[in-house]
């Protein structure tokens, strides 16, 4: 469930309490979202909010949904996730998409708007293997570098989940990610999603791992329930007070690469709907 807005401007207590009741009540998880400049310059940095919800409760999982990866450098990314893995071991899922619905945002962010996609693709590789904690080189058409390290290496790094409506999402979702986040879908968008996502994955190899399923929905606690210990929630179920309607992923897992290095995104002849 997303927090009332304004949440974290109430003060540390009232956010406190707030969580407390959303524990007690037996909520999965909480959501928060991420903008850098929207329109009139308003937004919250994802995962500035997801430590400060972190570090107000012990137990509740924090999902952002979604992080603007592609405005954001990759390396810089993978730090904040290791530390949040820290300081708040398995609790983190991490959302994350290619906004656009401002083309201001992303072109003040120094990124050509058409090029989001790719970019995300770079980005997701990046991410991924410097959370192994073992150096990387890549050498790409957006990001160059060698030898990067990301230390101490999470040991349960964040669940990746691709959030997007379009078909370009969705097979994003089934190359790179853990999940698929979807909004606003009818159940045959959900289903024609779920078989697209898993085409995808089977086309990426034997290497991936049994997949997982996300939705974005109408939520609510279940009183008569007791909430679920930390360590068995079922965090990759998302659902969200923004919608009515039920969404869902399938199959993904992270590529398989030769360590220590990363290979280039091709280049192709266009962004194919991103």
């Amino acid at each position: 469930m997303f927090p009332p807005v304004g949440l974290l401007d109430q003060g540390p207590e009232s956010a406190r309490a707030f969580l407390a009741q959303a524990g007690e009540a037996g909520i999965d998880h909480v959501c928060c979202g991420d903008h850098v400049s929207f329109y009139a310059g308003l937004g919250f940095d994802g995962l500035v909010q997801a430590t400060a919800l972190a570090m107000l409760h012990p137990a509740l999982p924090i999902y952002i949904g979604v992080y603007q990866l592609p405005l954001r450098h990759p390396v810089l990314v993978a730090r904040q996730l290791a530390d949040l893995a820290a300081l708040a071991p398995g609790r983190l899922i991490f959302g994350t998409g290619i906004g656009g619905e401002d083309r201001h945002e992303v072109a003040i962010c120094g990124v050509d708007p058409a090029t989001r996609g790719l970019r995300m693709d770079e980005c997701l590789a990046i991410v991924r293997q410097l959370l192994t904690g073992k150096p990387v080189t890549y050498h790409g058409r957006f990001f160059d570098f060698d030898d990067a390290v990301i230390a101490p290496a999470p040991t349960e790094p964040a669940p990746i989940i691709i959030g997007g409506r379009s078909d370009a999402a969705i097979k994003r979702a089934g190359r790179l990610g853990d999940g698929w986040l979807g909004l606003w879908n009818s159940p045959r968008r959900f289903a024609a999603a779920v078989q697209l996502a898993a085409e995808e994955a089977a086309r990426a190899g034997p290497n991936r791992r049994p997949g997982t399923r996300c939705r974005s929905g109408a939520g609510s606690p279940t009183p008569d329930r007791p909430p679920a210990p930390a360590s068995r929630r079922p965090w990759r179920r998302s659902t969200s007070s923004r919608s009515s309607a039920s969404n869902a992923t399938a199959p993904t897992a992270p590529p398989k690469t030769s360590p220590g290095s990363l290979p280039p995104t091709p280049p192709r002849a266009a962004p194919s709907s991103i």
